[in-house]
């Protein structure tokens, strides 16, 4: 499609085409009307023309398909041009009777050739133009076949973004390295001078929803040039060489309105690397980045083009794509630390009423790993919460509502269990906050919850972390682990039985312990190396490349040291977990009777509650020796 911003277009005379077409149809349609109207004359019956055939009064009789036309023998009316004319009935005796008069008769047109040439060849002509006519005028410009080799890239003017830095929040890291290329932009002589060679191409990399596309239109906004906006997926097309003819028209036009910003979203749709799980070394989407490589070691930089990409899987692309000379610098855009979702949460309720009980900070440490995406989305849950109750401003009640529903899910108050799962529940929860509360390691317990949300969860435990953590010791996973266990644990002291309420906890734990065995070198067998560096979750694949998921690397008995060592980390935690609710347990069935009697409690009643609960000095260490032995 055209990538040339909108203009104003100077009015065609239309008019008077339009008129004419108008006209030329209405006199096909007045013919086609008078050649379809039959011959003139007075119209008679056909028994009146048998009499008048009878009584000698008809000098000459015209015989049509349809019609009969009769010339009278008065030579007055005759000069007159005056004619008979009666609906032609099966009458086999009629040229007899002709004959026997001695009246001469003969074929007559009745002027069907135009009124065929109207139906059959003109009139289906005129639909089909015109239906193809109203099909292009709704098509976008440069939409049809012959343009199927443009690019799909949406331009927008100078200035024309609406989105500066200001806009954009806790990715301070991230602004800053591409303030630089906003300055080349905007003066580019201050770096022509010194010989200096601005990037080609900059990619940025980071989870989803952490602000990369955002980020590309702030650069454009800034620096005042035209900004190019198209995704991966808009170089694929079922026929072959389209992707490749889209990316060197991209390039033609934006080298045209140099300088200006190129951004393509999702670069991993064509840039993934070439040959890997696929069997065809020609297909499409490999020679649309065959393309795409060439174009950008065509393009002169001095003339201000910028390639921007955005991708959340960096692991996949081509390495060719990565070498200097084509995307040379990558910006990492991450998940904001607590400063960070704070200044982002204030950008999103800049123009949200919010109540004076509202402390964005606290929200920000209620909210640990969400990116801005995330809250965006909460503020704006809790603007239609605080519209669905009919108040006049948000207060910390809706927002508490809103971080809750997306953490747990959507609270499900139809959902009615009986009594003996409520039960369950209610000591399941108090274990895990029991724990949670006494060892020495974990976080805080903000809230615990018997009110059943999302698509399973029967209840849950909110914990808060007291600062933002980028490292976590072996005494903190295994703390983390116990945890985890508490629910089941609980069921077991209090009941002597467990239930299937845990499933999440036991593949969290099962997951988290994997981890520390494969990924982090913390095993006690396999000593401090790293025999697994794809792990088991989409986090730990982020930002990680170099072998194919599915190649382990390993011997089947390292696996089966792996899966020993997993299991025996788990039992351990578990059998720690049920040690510390025994040794607590009054407090643990005071905790359980209270949730089920306010089926909420927050984190300051929840220890008042637990007041006196405590770990032994023989539980609090995970690595004392009668939990941490492994026989090798």
């Amino acid at each position: 499609m055209p990538l040339d911003p909108a203009t104003p277009r100077t009015p065609t005379p239309e008019g008077p085409k339009r008129t004419w077409i108008v006209y030329l149809l209405l006199g096909l349609f007045a013919a086609m009307l008078f050649s379809r109207s039959g011959p003139s004359g007075n119209r008679i019956s056909y028994s009146d023309f048998k009499q008048k055939l009878a009584a000698g009064q008809i000098s000459e009789v015209e015989i049509g398909k349809e019609r009969i036309r009769a010339t009278p023998t008065d030579e007055t009316a005759k000069k007159k041009g005056d004619r008979w004319v009666a609906q032609r009935v099966e009458d086999p005796d009629l040229v007899k009777e002709l004959e026997a008069k001695k009246v001469p008769f003969g074929g007559m047109q009745e002027g069907d050739w135009l009124s065929s040439l109207f139906m059959v060849w003109l009139l289906p002509m005129l639909l089909l133009a015109g239906f193809w006519m109203l099909i292009f005028r709704r098509m976008k410009p440069g939409a049809g076949m012959m343009s199927i080799g443009r690019s799909r890239a949406k331009l927008v003017a100078e200035e024309g973004t609406g989105v500066t830095f200001g806009d954009v929040a806790g990715v301070d890291e991230a602004k800053d390295e591409l303030l630089e290329i906003v300055e080349f932009l905007s003066s580019p002589e201050k770096f022509r001078k010194l010989g200096a060679r601005i990037p080609k191409g900059v990619l940025l990399v980071g989870p989803p929803g952490t602000g990369k596309t955002l980020l590309a239109r702030a650069v454009a906004g800034e620096a005042h040039v035209p900004f190019f906006s198209l995704t991966g997926s808009d170089f694929v097309e079922m026929f072959v060489g389209v992707g490749a003819a889209r990316v060197r028209d991209l390039f033609q036009q934006a080298q045209a309105k140099a300088p200006c910003i190129v951004f393509i979203d999702e670069l991993d749709a064509v840039g993934k690397a070439r040959g890997a799980g696929n069997m065809a070394g020609h297909d499409e989407r490999e020679q649309t980045l065959n393309q795409l490589l060439s174009e950008m070691d065509g393009f002169d930089a001095k003339k201000g083009l910028i390639i921007m990409a955005a991708t959340n899987r960096p692991e996949t692309l081509d390495s060719a794509l990565m070498r200097p000379g084509r995307f040379d610098r990558q910006v990492l855009v991450d998940r904001p630390d607590v400063k960070g979702r704070e200044a982002i949460l204030r950008v999103h309720a800049k123009d949200v009423k919010l109540g004076p009980d509202v402390d964005l900070r606290r929200v920000a440490a209620l909210t640990p790993g969400m990116a801005g995406a995330d809250l965006a989305n909460l503020v704006n849950e809790a603007a239609l919460l605080t519209a669905r109750r009919n108040k006049a401003a948000v207060t910390q009640s809706e927002i508490n509502e809103a971080i809750e529903r997306g953490i747990a899910g959507l609270e499900k108050k139809n959902r009615l269990m009986n009594t003996r799962e409520k039960e369950i529940v209610a000591h399941h929860e108090s274990g895990h906050a029991l724990l949670a509360e006494i060892l020495p390691t974990t976080d805080r317990v903000h809230k615990v919850s018997m009110i059943p949300r999302g698509l399973g969860a029967l209840g849950y435990t909110m914990q808060v972390p007291l600062e933002d953590r980028f490292l976590m010791t072996r005494t903190e996973l295994l703390d983390k682990i116990t945890v985890l266990m508490g629910g089941r644990a609980a069921e077991k002291v209090v009941f002597n039985e467990v239930s299937t309420g845990a499933s999440d906890d036991l593949q969290r734990a099962s997951d988290l312990a994997r981890r520390m065995v494969s990924q982090f070198g913390m095993s006690t067998v396999l000593g401090p190396q790293a025999v697994d560096h794809l792990g088991g979750t989409a986090e730990s694949r982020f930002l990680q490349g170099g072998t194919i998921a599915g190649d382990r690397g390993y011997s089947e008995r390292t696996q089966e040291l792996i899966d020993q060592e997993v299991s025996e980390l788990c039992r351990r935690a578990f059998d720690r977990a049920v040690a510390l609710l025994e040794h607590n347990r009054t407090q643990l069935l005071a905790l359980a009777q209270l949730l089920r009697e306010k089926e909420v409690i927050e984190g300051a009643e929840l220890r008042h509650t637990l007041e006196g609960a405590e770990a032994p000095a023989s539980l609090q260490s995970p690595d004392a020796q009668q939990w941490s032995h492994l026989p090798h």
